[in-house]
């Protein structure tokens, strides 16, 4: 596919966090931008704003005719999560399109730009956002596709000018990865997730394995420590190497402490120590992935306090331990959350945030599979919550699984103090409970609660 002979680029699930970002970027870039998708939201509403045409009727007849009569002058990128009985995916089908996933689309704008990719089963959003706000606050040229939407921009997209540097997430899901050639690849977890794509942890093991081989000739990888030792870190004898971590590694911190709601750390390489850094968004998590976020832009910004400075004013991303109400009386917290490790993580942290406050965490569950696959992961997690609800699960893509329910995961926890509530009931809680540190974690829809609730603990 060659881009330069493009004139439409038409979009089969376009409101998802990833499409709606290339969408984006096409239409600032000149192309005609249209699509389809299920639902409006507030994704799809941005889109609409900035004049790109979204419909939400599956019918052929709302496929310009532009991009019907003229298929090499059109671009077709569909989503896995598109059901293949659906009318506008058969017609493409059926006229002899080529469709394009969204992986392929990236691999292809990626290929001749100096290209910065974030692989990982957890801490791909944050860190590659952390990047893009380094790389754009110390006025590097970027463009950069977040699977989020990051506070500093209100956006998921960043554009630059010439697209030399580009900043991506390396999505791991059905192997979308295996598309980019990088310059520079960070790998910052390869826990076990997926399994209804890979069947076990060695498979996708095997996966990342298969990444690393595509990171280009005399190019850079920079891997969590732990992960280090479960890889085949440079196959071909090519690439530089370095591993980071917060208890060790090629890259790690000293002088760590939490003021003021702030971990304030000192970054240490072998080149050298950097001081004075205060990441706002907390998280020994984040710390993390602020080393490798660091590490990843060391040849494109020379200055110690370029750095400091992206770190210092980086604000985060929408649903990434976000700050919804903090007060002296009730703190509000909402977190995309949805692995075993990623709520291990994040209770850790707000445990060390609020040491003598009592944590309440709503929890809704994603996939029936993952619940399944991971139970006693949740609820060994789940039980670092002084008090936890668990709502019904979110099936997303998925079928009922019999026997699989939030019930489960219940069953298998330690903390005594448990509720579950059907999602739409679960507001009725907070007519009698006033949390002094309140937790709200998935990846589905439980952040339509967020406002809701906040308005309920604010009319207390």
């Amino acid at each position: 596919m060659n881009l330069e002979n493009l004139h439409s680029v038409y979009f089969l699930g376009i409101g998802g966090i990833g499409m709606s970002a290339l969408a984006r970027w096409f239409h600032a870039n000149g192309y005609a931008v249209t699509g389809y998708d299920k639902t409006a939201t507030s994704l799809t509403e941005k889109l609409v704003e900035e004049g790109i045409a979204v419909h939400y009727e599956d019918h052929v007849r709302n496929i310009p005719e532009k991009v019907k009569k003229d298929r090499d002058g059109a671009l077709i990128i569909y989503t896995p999560a598109v059901p293949v009985d659906l009318n506008e995916y058969q017609f493409f089908i059926n006229e002899g399109f080529e469709l394009y996933k969204r992986s392929q689309v990236l691999g292809m704008l990626t290929k001749s730009s100096y290209t910065i990719a974030v692989a990982g089963t957890h801490g791909k959003t944050t860190t590659s956002s952390m990047i893009a706000h380094l790389l754009k606050s110390a006025g590097v040229d970027c463009s950069a596709f977040v699977g989020g939407i990051m506070t500093n921009y209100d956006s998921n997209l960043l554009i630059g000018v010439n697209n030399e540097v580009m900043v991506v997430e390396a999505d791991e899901f059905d192997r979308s990865f295996l598309t980019l050639h990088p310059d520079v690849a960070i790998i910052t977890a390869t826990d076990a997730d997926h399994l209804d794509i890979y069947g076990s942890k060695d498979s996708l093991k095997d996966s990342f394995n298969e990444f690393i081989k595509n990171i280009k000739a005399n190019g850079q990888l920079f891997i969590e420590e732990k992960v280090a030792a479960e890889l085949v870190l440079n196959p071909n004898g090519n690439i530089n190497v370095n591993t980071y971590g917060l208890n060790g590694g090629d890259i790690t911190i000293s002088d760590l402490k939490i003021a003021n709601a702030k971990f304030e750390f000192t970054f240490k390489s072998h080149e050298g120590n950097a001081k004075g850094f205060a990441l706002a968004m907390p998280g020994y998590h984040n710390v993390s992935n602020a080393l490798a976020a660091i590490a990843s832009v060391g040849s494109l910004i020379k200055q110690d306090e370029q750095l400091v400075n992206g770190i210092n004013t980086y604000l985060g991303v929408k649903r990434r331990f976000e700050y919804v109400i903090k007060s002296d009386d009730i703190v509000f917290i909402d977190d995309y959350a949805h692995h075993p490790e990623e709520i291990k993580a994040l209770l850790e942290s707000v445990r060390a945030l609020y040491p003598n406050k009592k944590i309440t965490a709503i929890f809704q569950p994603h996939l029936f599979t993952r619940t399944r696959d991971f139970v006693d992961g949740f609820a060994e997690s789940l039980s670092m919550a002084d008090h936890v609800i668990l709502l019904d699960i979110y099936p997303a893509r998925e079928l009922p699984i019999p026997g699989v329910n939030s019930e489960m995961i219940k069953e298998k926890m330690t903390n005594k103090s448990i509720r579950t509530y059907i999602k739409d009931d679960v507001l009725e809680y907070f007519d009698n409970h006033t949390p002094e540190v309140l937790l709200t974690i998935g990846a589905g829809n439980i952040d339509t609660l967020v406002s809701p609730i906040k308005k309920r603990l604010e009319n207390k």
